[in-house]
């Protein structure tokens, strides 16, 4: 009888885990780097370096109004690798939003998100939504000027939402103000909710994965099976490795921004929503309430959702932009969506101005109908005319419509976080 030593039994364990999440053997195809970039690999293990540097945190961490800014500089000055570990956590989080964004626009320019992989889009767009949630939560804890007042614009922009809008800020606030119990809640949704439900999700979403076969790869092309040992599990951790050396790297020159503790009586001049939540508050800023934090945030969600049930026509699954030519119109989509949306909002800045113009008509007519109409009609005409004009299939025209949504709401973050200063006025 012969027995393992202790060597033999933990690399029996590590393989019997890896096999757990990937099978035997895989298509050749599907180790390809540029298939996929890593970006769902990339997401896991960033959530795994927050979750492991937010324990650490927590440690240091006092949840009051009292004493929480109190706490983050006694952990930036006197803690050792108390800066770093706070530098490590905060850019591991921006990495997050923004890898968990690439990846889901990626799995939706492959084509990966039809047939059996439709279910699995939806828990990719709530898994978006949990990231985006847990980094709102997070963003108030350092109980700053700048973290209190951008959690304080985005419940002021809730309120829009007609009838219930001002309860459901209310119940986010705890109050009629971010207070002493905005942090506590805030504090233990970010630390103990929504990390268990996203290990919950995303174990659904990998197995889902899984279950489907791995990575959505064409159809028509030559397939050859490889052991997952060691042809994709290297490269997994070469991957690993890289992002979070520089991960570390960075952190030791970048450290995360602290401002003056927060003062409800004094706000920074301008005030703004955290990065990530730009965007809509750059649309609010020329879009009546009611269309900008209501009807358009709910139909593009409503369009997203539904994005794997409309009824396409020559899909071809696993395919950059589908085909050529749906990579030139998503190309030409997005400059264009780039160079109207600048256009458009500096045509507002400076010379259409409906609510002096249309006085006389409801608000929500004057600055919701007209500037709504005003994107939309050029983009349905732009849209109708490559359908019939350039004669392209329904799953281009879809796919140039999401480019054009995805590009205008980058261009209005990008014009809000680099071009609006003071009273966010638009300068250069």
């Amino acid at each position: 009888m012969t027995h393992k030593g202790p060597q033999n039994r933990v690399r029996s364990s590590i393989e019997n885990f890896i096999l757990h999440l990937h099978p035997m053997r895989i298509d050749k195809r599907a180790i390809k780097f540029t298939r996929t970039f890593g970006l769902g690999g990339i997401s896991a293990l960033l959530f795994v370096i927050l979750f492991i540097s937010g324990i650490i945190l927590r440690f240091s961490y006092i949840p009051t109004v009292e004493h929480a800014y109190e706490s983050i500089v006694e952990l930036q000055n006197h803690s050792i690798f108390g800066q770093f570990i706070r530098n490590i956590h905060h850019l591991s989080g921006m990495l997050l939003v923004v890898v968990s964004f690439l990846h889901l626009i990626r799995v939706y320019y492959t084509q990966s998100i039809f047939q059996r992989r439709a279910k699995n889009w939806i828990y990719g767009l709530i898994l978006l939504f949990l990231v985006l949630f847990s980094s709102f939560t997070g963003y108030l804890l350092p109980w700053d000027q700048l973290s209190f007042w951008a959690v304080t614009v985005i419940t002021r922009v809730i309120e829009y939402f007609p009838f219930i809008g001002v309860h459901i800020a209310q119940y986010i606030r705890s109050g009629d103000v971010i207070n002493g119990n905005t942090l506590l809640n805030f504090y233990n949704l970010h630390t103990g909710v929504i990390p268990l439900v996203f290990v919950v999700l995303m174990s659904i979403h990998f197995w889902l994965v899984r279950n489907a076969g791995g990575v959505a790869l064409p159809k028509n092309e030559h397939k050859k099976r490889v052991n997952v040992l060691p042809n994709l599990v290297v490269k997994e951790m070469m991957v690993a490795s890289i992002v979070i050396a520089i991960i570390f790297i960075v952190s030791v020159f970048y450290n995360a921004p602290l401002l003056d503790e927060a003062n409800p009586l004094k706000s920074p001049n301008p005030t703004k929503a955290p990065w990530y939540f730009l965007g809509a508050q750059e649309l609010l800023l020329h879009v009546h309430p009611i269309f900008s934090a209501v009807i358009i945030p709910i139909g593009i969600g409503v369009f997203f959702i539904y994005l794997p049930y409309f009824n396409y026509k020559d899909l071809n699954i696993g395919v950059w932009f589908n085909s050529e030519k749906g990579k030139s119109l998503v190309i030409q989509s997005a400059l264009l969506s780039v160079a109207f949306t600048f256009i458009l909002i500096y045509l507002f800045e400076h010379f259409l101005h409906f609510e002096i113009w249309l006085s006389t008509y409801p608000s929500w007519i004057s600055t919701g109908v007209f500037p709504f109409l005003l994107y939309v009609l050029p983009v349905s005409a732009y849209l109708t005319l490559i359908y019939k004009k350039g004669k392209s299939s329904n799953t281009e025209v879809i796919m140039s419509l999401t480019t054009i949504l995805v590009s205008s709401y980058i261009t209005m973050l990008m014009i809000s976080l680099l071009l609006r200063g003071k009273g966010m006025l638009l300068v250069f």
